[in-house]
């Protein structure tokens, strides 16, 4: 779909009832109106061209508790689509979603380095093309493209501003893709997109107030407040595994002493493993250290156990300063969450400052390794069912 066919699908009201729709669905014109507080002869008017669109489709009629039974709405998941991609830092992962987040194809690439900005977008060029060359879909349906990318972004230019683990800076993404391929492309950095990831698909639309953080090779946060993703001034909001723990502690990519990533990170666990073990190899790994956590080696158990510690000391400043109302971890650290789920509750319990902190809920992202992709997609259909989220 071209960039100024998707423009002109949008509208407030229009938004409005698409969410009622798809959050409430089924759902009938009277109750829609009812709750949303728009006039029955526009909520009319909006759906009859959304049906015209493709976007809503009528089902059997609903109950009645007397007269004419109510014809039921629900959204045409199969209407449009939408390209989601999670950047980086170690591979591109590229899918192609129907509206309910269904995947109907997927490519990826790993990241080869060093990198320029030019290679890194042939890579993403190169994963676009391959889905648009597989789908079976009319690609007059495909409503943009959605790219969840790790560092700091600024958002509204769709400019990767600093992609510390890649080394490299100021990538145009927005601009190019838009160009090479006509399509609407929104750019986000990887947490936040998993933030609004887990409030379309994790079950969170009841949090007005939520968190997600992201703990892998690095480590990010996105922050939902009142229904909308917060970016801070200069767009930087979110970056938890910049947080200095310990001035003198290891250096970090971003060039300061002691970051939270440099405790807690993938390779920092690995690091610190390392150190503990006897005659470990140098090829050792977070995951290679989970199994042996799992079959018993208490070393690993403690060593899980204190890194839990340590992101319950970085959650607890968290919550101090933001006050999410949940906290949904991600990211493949988390996969050793059996061992340091409980370490990090424990914390947040020991240091929050008031009761109400400490039950801040803290869980493990229900969309696993594809939370983020998730967040991708879910930049282009927040945009188009209810542009509050943008």
């Amino acid at each position: 779909m071209q960039r100024g066919t998707f423009q002109l699908m949008k509208s407030v009201n229009k938004s409005i009832i698409l969410n009622k729709i798809r959050t409430s669905e089924p759902i009938s014109r009277a109750e829609i109106a009812k709750e949303t507080k728009i006039t029955p002869p526009t909520v009319s008017s909006i759906v009859k061209e959304l049906i015209g669109q493709g976007l809503v489709k009528e089902s059997t009629r609903g109950h009645s508790s007397g007269g004419r039974k109510p014809t039921m709405l629900h959204i045409n998941t199969g209407a449009f689509y939408v390209i989601g991609i999670d950047a980086g830092p170690e591979t591109v992962e590229c899918v192609l979603t129907d509206l309910a987040g269904g995947i109907l194809q997927r490519t990826s690439s790993l990241l080869k380095k060093p990198l320029t900005n030019e290679m890194f977008i042939d890579v993403l060029k190169e994963n676009i093309d391959a889905i648009l060359g597989r789908a079976d879909v009319d690609q007059e349906k495909i409503i943009g493209i959605g790219i969840a990318m790790h560092g700091v972004v600024d958002a509204e230019t769709g400019m990767s501003r600093i992609a510390p683990i890649l080394n490299l800076t100021n990538i145009p993404i927005k601009d190019v893709l838009e160009q090479e391929f006509n399509l609407t492309v929104r750019v986000e950095n990887d947490a936040r997109a998993m933030a609004l990831g887990e409030s379309w698909f994790g079950g969170r639309d009841d949090a007005g107030s939520m968190a997600a953080v992201n703990i892998g090779r690095g480590v990010g946060a996105g922050i939902v407040i009142n229904g909308k993703l917060y970016h801070g001034a200069e767009g930087i909001a979110g970056e938890l595994g910049h947080m200095i723990i310990d001035i003198n502690g290891e250096k970090c990519e971003c060039g300061n002493r002691g970051c939270l990533q440099t405790i807690v990170s993938g390779k920092a666990i690995a690091e610190r493993g390392k150190k503990r073990l006897k005659e470990s190899p140098d090829s050792l790994t977070a995951k290679d250290l989970f199994e042996m956590a799992e079959n018993g080696c208490q070393t690993c158990i403690e060593l899980f156990r204190e890194t839990g510690v340590i992101i319950g000391i970085g959650l607890t400043n968290f919550i101090h300063l933001v006050n999410p109302g949940k906290i949904v971890l991600g990211g493949g650290v988390m996969k050793g969450g059996r061992f340091i789920l409980p370490a990090i509750r424990e914390t947040i319990q020991q240091k929050a400052l008031t009761a109400e902190a400490r039950q801040t809920e803290v869980t493990i992202t229900k969309l696993g390794d594809e939370a983020t992709l998730y967040g991708a997609v879910s930049l282009l259909l927040a945009e188009l069912f209810d542009p509050v989220l943008k």
